[in-house]
């Protein structure tokens, strides 16, 4: 018998989406309303997806030539609307999808964060995640009066002790606290309520919350851990993983190693669920699929200033300062270390040039392309060579069409294999996720 995995949309943040490509209709002037974020949360949640992730940065780049001008003018990961704002909306949207917005460790004292997760557990009836970031652009930081972010495994460091001092917010009301008694006039039992006067080396509260209890205890915590400090750290701490590794023995390597860890922190593996990202090409055939793939590739590799722009923002790399003719060399960063490593090995003997040219990021994972029957047939493969648990598809023309074509198209071929769920089974997001 097969068995059934896990799907995710990784939301490109609450803004612009696909502008300037087919089918994206009136994105430039209606982006600013959330209808089209909210019919993508229907739309995803009637194909009976696990989750939407609200990916977010609080900066607009500038590691292109030292400018801003590249990212505003293409519109790179800017405009960006606050994620919480947006998630809110959708949870009120839906009943049974998880809304998983992206918060920063460095952005949000403790007890707000702890409040904001908790409440929009509350108005969703017990679906909130928190992808929980630690920051990676000194841009971001200054944002919010910081000379630039702490060193990559110091971040880890402190976003331990910042998620126990958070857990322990969220538990400061115990579950039945609320008793609501009209006989003796009782409301909360005050017994039930504590305060934890919590004292760290990086943070502290008094507490309790004030917001009363999250309908799941401990909100659903996603992470992308790629560096092996942040494989430690999401192996933790984690209820979902975000996994960018490339091609199908990768992922299983990744994901044995990750589930190993938890196991080492006495952790059953099963508890958290891997989902790696995917950007699948559905078409009406495979020709045609492989004609859309075709066109892509070849406006990527015309360019080039775009895809370094992208790569500096993420990387905090000024490429426009390095020999583009020369071999790339042993760059570092304090950003994202996956990325920086997964460029650096595609990249091999080439040089910058040539290596920016041929790298191609949204090919995320594995190749999956074709009909939904196609596709589904594909996933239903690599999901078995890499053992589970899922994807998270990850879409550079997300549109109304797009959707379309999952919901329509790839969600009922992957329902007639047995490989995706026909319906929710429970209440709560957590208890979804866990469900097979």
């Amino acid at each position: 018998m097969p068995h059934p995995f896990h799907l995710g949309l990784f939301l490109q943040g609450s803004s612009v989406q696909a502008w300037g490509q087919p089918w994206t209709g009136r994105i430039a002037e209606t982006w600013m309303k959330p209808e089209f974020f909210l019919d993508a949360a229907r739309s995803l949640e009637r194909a009976c997806f696990d989750y939407i992730l609200l990916e977010d940065s609080s900066y607009i780049g500038e590691s292109f030539a030292g400018s801003r001008a590249i990212y505003l003018h293409n519109g790179i990961s800017v405009p960006r609307q606050d994620p919480s704002v947006v998630a809110s909306l959708m949870a009120g949207a839906t009943r049974h999808i998880g809304i998983v917005p992206t918060l920063a460790t460095f952005a949000y004292p403790p007890f707000l964060l702890a409040r904001l997760v908790a409440t929009l557990d509350q108005v969703s009836g017990g679906r909130a995640g928190w992808n929980m970031v630690t920051g990676s652009s000194d841009f971001a930081a200054r944002n919010f009066g910081l000379e630039k972010l702490t060193e990559h495994d110091l971040r880890y460091d402190m976003a331990d002790e910042y998620i126990d001092l958070v857990d322990r917010l969220w538990k400061s009301w115990h579950p039945d606290a609320l008793v609501a008694d009209a006989e003796s006039g009782m409301l909360v039992d005050h017994e039930r309520v504590h305060q934890i006067d919590f004292k760290g080396k990086y943070y502290s509260s008094r507490g309790p919350l004030n917001c009363g209890p999250a309908p799941q205890g401990r909100p659903v915590i996603a992470q992308a851990g790629g560096s092996p400090r942040g494989r430690e750290f999401a192996s933790r701490h984690a209820d979902t993983i975000v996994a960018s590794v490339v091609g199908a023995p990768a992922m299983r390597a990744y994901r044995d190693d990750v589930r190993a860890r938890m196991v080492g922190h006495g952790r059953d593996p099963d508890s958290c669920k891997v989902m790696f990202l995917v950007t699948p090409i559905l078409a009406a055939s495979m020709a045609d699929a492989r004609a859309i793939q075709a066109e892509r590739r070849a406006a990527e590799a015309r360019q080039t200033d775009l895809k370094m722009a992208f790569l500096g923002k993420i990387t905090n790399i000024d490429f426009t300062k390095l020999d583009l003719d020369a071999p790339i060399g042993d760059l570092t960063t304090n950003g994202h270390q996956q990325l920086l490593d997964d460029f650096k090995k595609a990249a091999g003997n080439k040089t910058l040039r040539q290596a920016i040219v041929s790298f191609n990021h949204d090919g995320d994972g594995v190749e999956l392309l074709g009909s939904p029957d196609d596709v589904a047939a594909q996933m239903g493969e690599v999901m078995q060579e890499v053992g589970g648990d899922g994807f998270l598809f990850s879409l550079p023309n997300l549109h109304r069409r797009t959707l379309a074509e999952i919901e329509d198209g790839l969600a009922p071929a992957l329902q007639k294999r047995g490989l995706m769920r026909k319906a929710y089974a429970h209440e709560h997001f957590r208890d979804n996720l866990l469900e097979f």
